[in-house]
């Protein structure tokens, strides 16, 4: 079961500081597919802080950077509950990938909506519910883990109309560029923008500028940009000039 597997992992998280993805699969007998699942929904409830190959105990209360840590996480969660608000019944949604998004897709959850996705985080989060109508794009794993990207994925948006992209990014900059570090993830992200009537663009502090160096948008490319109060960046002020909606959460 879920629950007994995500306490063994604590369990022996706290036995010895840190665990592979290898070690666990062996110990609780699944794959290494379904231990990465645990490990994310760990993660997300700052139970565990995830390495590449495996995990590490959380943070703990007195380490320096647990503040920003637990702010990102809220920051991230009230940009999710806003954005699913701006989602109506019956809508056809394009979610990118990200740990924002991941949350926007679990809010959506006994809504009646069309979800269109390369995220296998997403494809998780939704894949037994019978309210929401889920669509995987094709294509092959990309650099990030649990990603769909390449000409088979570019194909199927080519495919579809939605009437949502919620889509996320590494950095804005002060031009007003949205960028991202992922290079084959970037050119989806375009896409997944041009295939829907409207865009949506969800950023917390830590996008603000971010880091990243392959341009998949501009700020007036978006209806709207779901922010935080604590974000007060030039960038966003010509945007809002420009029309588009700013919404601070």
């Amino acid at each position: 079961m879920t629950h007994q597997r995500e306490a063994a992992i604590i369990e022996r998280l706290e036995a010895v500081g840190s665990v592979t993805v290898d070690e666990l699969s062996r110990l609780l007998d699944v794959s290494g597919t379904t231990i990465r699942r645990d490990l994310e929904r760990l993660e997300l409830d700052a139970r565990l802080r995830r390495v590449h190959g495996g995990a590490t105990v959380a943070r703990r209360p007195e380490t320096p950077t647990t503040p920003e840590l637990d702010a990102d996480t809220r920051e991230k969660e009230a940009i999710a509950r806003a954005t699913v608000a701006l989602i109506a019944d019956g809508e056809v949604v394009l979610l990118d990938i990200g740990i924002t998004t991941l949350r926007i897709a679990r809010h959506l959850r006994g809504r009646a909506v069309t979800v269109i996705t390369n995220s296998l985080a997403v494809l998780d989060a939704l894949r037994d519910d019978d309210a929401v109508s889920l669509v995987l794009l094709g294509g092959i794993v990309g650099s990030k883990p649990r990603t769909l990207v390449g000409p088979l994925t570019e194909e199927g948006l080519a495919q579809v109309r939605a009437d949502i992209a919620v889509i996320s990014s590494t950095g804005v900059k002060t031009d007003g560029a949205v960028v991202t570090d992922l290079t084959q993830e970037a050119s989806i992200k375009v896409r997944m923008r041009q295939a829907a009537d409207r865009a949506i663009l969800v950023a917390n502090t830590s996008k603000f500028p971010g880091s990243g160096s392959y341009r998949v948008a501009s700020l007036a490319d978006f209806e709207t940009v779901v922010t935080t109060p604590t974000v007060d960046a030039e960038a966003l002020a010509a945007a809002e000039q420009a029309g588009v909606r700013i919404v601070r959460v």
